[in-house]
């Protein structure tokens, strides 16, 4: 046992443990650049073996919340390099997420009000984007009626992940990581119940997946298959994603597909602790016959189902997400069987009376003194 604490080589790039950071949204950039209080706030949790920041917009385009730093400016990518740098000092080791939500966002956030872009010209129902309510006035707000991005815009889009990642490897960054999970963009376009597109990029399964597959090896051909890997929620439900014909299909070709990259890792999210739907038992073995590489899932882990799994073989890592923002310290806590602190789950997103609140004033555990 204790294989969770084992090193792990990532294609390259070593990992003192088998414990990963997940990526959380936090809302806490308040001109969408990384702060001091970032930089404090990853360097703090530099111990779990490999940390996936949470969701980079790759554009203005692609953000559906407000404060989130983004890697679209050279602002931005200096100031994600002194995330990196205090990471690295600590000997962790990071990968960005690269995010465009898609049709998850509102006009206040978009360049010139425009409407948000998706797949087709569907609006995401009963979905909220964090953005204007009025002037000055941040807030849940119902996502935007999108407009459907025109073939030459899906390359565009690519091309724009490309120049983030290319970003990322400026700012310190040991990869990436696409977000195709959670009802954005990629699954907008993935899932049949919504893409109904009549170009290269609808219809079919093949065609579905054309965007991410094309976005993948874009990735790959400027910054190595080593340091790209990719996220997904199979069967997920959020912002308005429904069930589809052949969706187990889907994701088994899918899998297949990505186990012909030779990519860093895929990263799957069950939905089912988000309030979600959970992947329907027995498609997590058919999905690991199907892609044989380094398999990351998240999604309500203790330490002891972390490894049960491990010494199966169905994961190589674990990803831990909340348990992360009240423990720090979570590798050594479950190290050592110290107890864990609940989160204020109040504090979770955007900053609560100062930038500190629920973000970077957890402590460390600290053995009690006996006398």
């Amino acid at each position: 046992m204790n294989t969770l604490f084992k090193p792990y080589n990532l294609a390259g790039t070593e990992l003192a443990n088998r414990v990963v950071m997940a990526p959380m949204t936090r809302a806490r950039a308040l001109d969408d650049v990384p702060d001091e209080h970032t930089v404090t706030y990853y360097e703090q949790r530099a111990s779990a073996g490999l940390i996936i920041s949470e969701g980079i917009p790759i554009s203005r385009e692609g953000c559906g919340y407000l404060f989130n730093p983004g890697l679209y400016s050279d602002e931005q990518t200096e100031a994600w390099r002194r995330v990196t740098d205090a990471v690295h000092a600590k000997g962790g080791r990071i990968f960005a997420q690269l995010w465009h939500v898609g049709r998850v966002s509102h006009v206040s956030l978009q360049p010139g009000g425009a409407a948000p872009v998706s797949a087709v010209a569907t609006v995401a129902a009963r979905s909220n984007a964090y953005a204007w309510v009025e002037k000055d006035k941040p807030g849940p707000v119902q996502a935007s009626i999108p407009r459907a991005l025109s073939t030459a815009e899906v390359h565009r889009v690519s091309a724009d992940f490309v120049s983030a990642a290319r970003r990322a490897m400026d700012a310190g960054f040991d990869g990436i990581e696409l977000h195709g999970a959670n009802g954005y963009l990629f699954e907008q376009f993935l899932n049949g119940a919504l893409n109904t597109r009549q170009d290269a990029y609808g219809g079919s399964i093949a065609n579905r997946q054309r965007f991410l597959l094309e976005t993948l090896d874009a990735l790959a051909a400027e910054i190595g298959t080593a340091r790209v890997g990719v996220r997904l929620s199979p069967f997920g439900r959020l912002f308005d994603m429904h069930p589809y014909a052949e969706e187990t299909d889907t994701w088994l070709s899918l899998a297949s597909a990505l186990n012909e990259r030779d990519l860093a890792y895929v990263h799957l999210s069950d939905q089912l602790t988000i309030g979600a739907e959970a992947i329907p038992k027995g498609f997590a073995s058919e999905f690991r016959q199907a892609y044989r590489g380094t398999l990351i899932a998240a999604g309500g882990f203790t330490r002891e189902l972390a490894e049960a799994v491990l010494e199966v073989g169905d994961l190589d890592l674990i990803a831990f997400g909340r348990p992360f923002i009240a423990n720090p310290d979570l590798v050594e806590r479950m190290q050592n069987d110290w107890p864990l602190a609940e989160g204020d789950r109040t504090t979770f997103y955007g900053i609560n009376g100062s930038p500190t609140n629920g973000y970077t004033d957890y402590p460390a555990y600290r053995e009690p003194v006996t006398s």
